[in-house]
């Protein structure tokens, strides 16, 4: 299949600041995502996680090597990847639906016929009855699902996701990991997923990347061959949970 992200050579230096030393976060970091994969990226704390991502979305600019999504080299932030925060990022002054209508400009993808699109998305997301409401009358969960509705709204080819349910209570992560792999299944997104959790990288992705403490690098690759729906209690589901940490243990303790 044909790469969609293609990372070479990839490393970032943050320099010394206000007396702060300098960080090295990323070091020869090489990473080919393919179409409609869903690939997971995990490690410690401060391995560099958020920082490939960043490049990947075009926040950030690497010092050595290259970035490139569907063949061309990121320069800046663009309709074809859509990102997914930890902190929500939606305007608190806008209703559901207007958040999501307010996306779909911004991205030059309104259009006659977009208002019924909006309901549909909104439809699926479970937030029909919650168009009208104001994301402070929102809980954690029911805010990451109409940050999802905004990507599935532009319609992002790539959907670049920094823990997205970090912050929600273990239920709440549980029915929003099934909504998102029900997603990815009817559209086939590329999805590059950032997460610290093991049993939500196992649940999720085609394939982990794990990382070792800064400067992060790419230490292993691990395949997950288990079909979906997943069970969380299966015995090889575990057999691949026991894999990851066997490797990032070690990599903390050292």
């Amino acid at each position: 299949m044909s790469a969609i992200i293609e990372v070479r050579g990839l490393s970032k230096l943050y320099p010394a600041r206000d007396g702060s030393p300098a960080v090295h976060a990323l070091e020869n970091v090489d990473l080919v995502q393919t179409q409609g994969e869903f690939l997971c990226i995990m490690g410690p704390s401060g391995c560099g996680k958020t920082t490939l991502l960043n490049i990947v979305a075009g926040f950030e600019v690497a010092d050595i090597g290259t970035c490139r999504v569907h063949g061309q080299p990121v320069t800046d932030t663009g309709p074809d990847r859509g990102v997914v925060f930890q902190e929500y990022a939606l305007f608190p002054w806008m209703t559901v639906e207007r958040n999501v209508v307010f996306a779909m400009k911004a991205a030059g993808k309104w259009s006659k016929d977009a208002a019924a699109r909006v309901y549909d998305i909104l439809d699926r997301m479970g937030l029909a009855n919650f168009h009208a409401a104001l994301p402070k009358n929102l809980s954690g969960g029911m805010r990451q699902r109409v940050a999802i509705a905004r990507l599935l709204a532009i319609d992002s080819p790539v959907m670049l996701m920094d823990e997205p349910f970090g912050a929600l209570d273990s239920l709440t992560r549980s029915v929003l990991q099934v909504d998102l792999m029900n997603v990815w299944r009817d559209t086939r997104k590329t999805i590059l997923f950032v997460t610290h959790n093991v049993d939500e990288a196992v649940y999720l992705a085609d394939r982990i990347i794990l990382m070792t403490p800064r400067p992060g690098r790419i230490v292993r690759e691990v395949r997950v061959d288990l079909p979906r729906p997943r069970e969380v209690t299966e015995a090889r589901f575990n057999d691949y949970k026991r894999e990851i940490l066997d490797v990032i243990h070690p990599a903390i303790a050292d």
